[in-house]
């Protein structure tokens, strides 16, 4: 794959995960049977996205492969587990940002920063397994796929979220 193609493919990536995971879900849809909301079909297929760049790009062996896509999909696992958690995070911001009083911004910003903790736990617990299963240098490549990835989607987000607005007091306040 080119380098091209590769970064293209992780921006339109990016901007799914971010509208089909974050904004308000559209009409419900009917699937085998079963309702699933339309949001939760983009999930899915962002995440099968997500799984096709990464294999695209790990050019692993099959014996490494064997190894590694158990691991990844274990990983994947608990990094959606928070990402769902960012994902409601950033939409009850996003309904209620121009209202937030002190006291919610502090538990949003403390919730942001759990979340953070919470990847960079996931991420330290994977490291040893990876390596172990496909060596250093095929794990660094996966952690810089994954980085690339997350980094485009929290960009997508930063651009399409607004910034906190200062509680109404009467005082002047500039935006900067």
């Amino acid at each position: 794959m080119t380098v091209v193609k590769y970064f293209a493919g992780i921006a339109t990536l990016a901007a799914f995960c971010t509208f089909a995971g974050v904004l308000p879900a559209g009409a419900q849809t009917s699937a085998g049977g079963g309702k699933e909301t339309q949001r939760q079909l983009n999930l899915a297929a962002a995440r099968a996205d997500r799984k096709a760049l990464v294999g695209e790009n790990m050019h692993l062996t099959k014996e490494q492969a064997a190894a590694f896509w158990p691991l990844y999909d274990a990983y994947e696992a608990k990094m959606d587990q928070i990402e769902d958690r960012h994902a409601a995070e950033v939409r009850a911001f996003a309904e209620h940002y121009e209202s937030l009083t002190d006291a919610d911004a502090d538990k949003k910003l403390d919730e942001v920063m759990a979340i953070r903790q919470d990847r960079l736990d996931v991420q330290k617990e994977f490291i040893p397994k990876f390596r172990a299963a496909v060596s250093s240098i095929n794990t660094t490549r996966f952690f810089q796929i994954d980085n690339k990835l997350n980094a485009s989607i929290q960009c997508a987000l930063a651009q399409a979220l607004p910034l906190a607005r200062p509680a109404s007091s009467g005082e002047e306040h500039q935006d900067q």
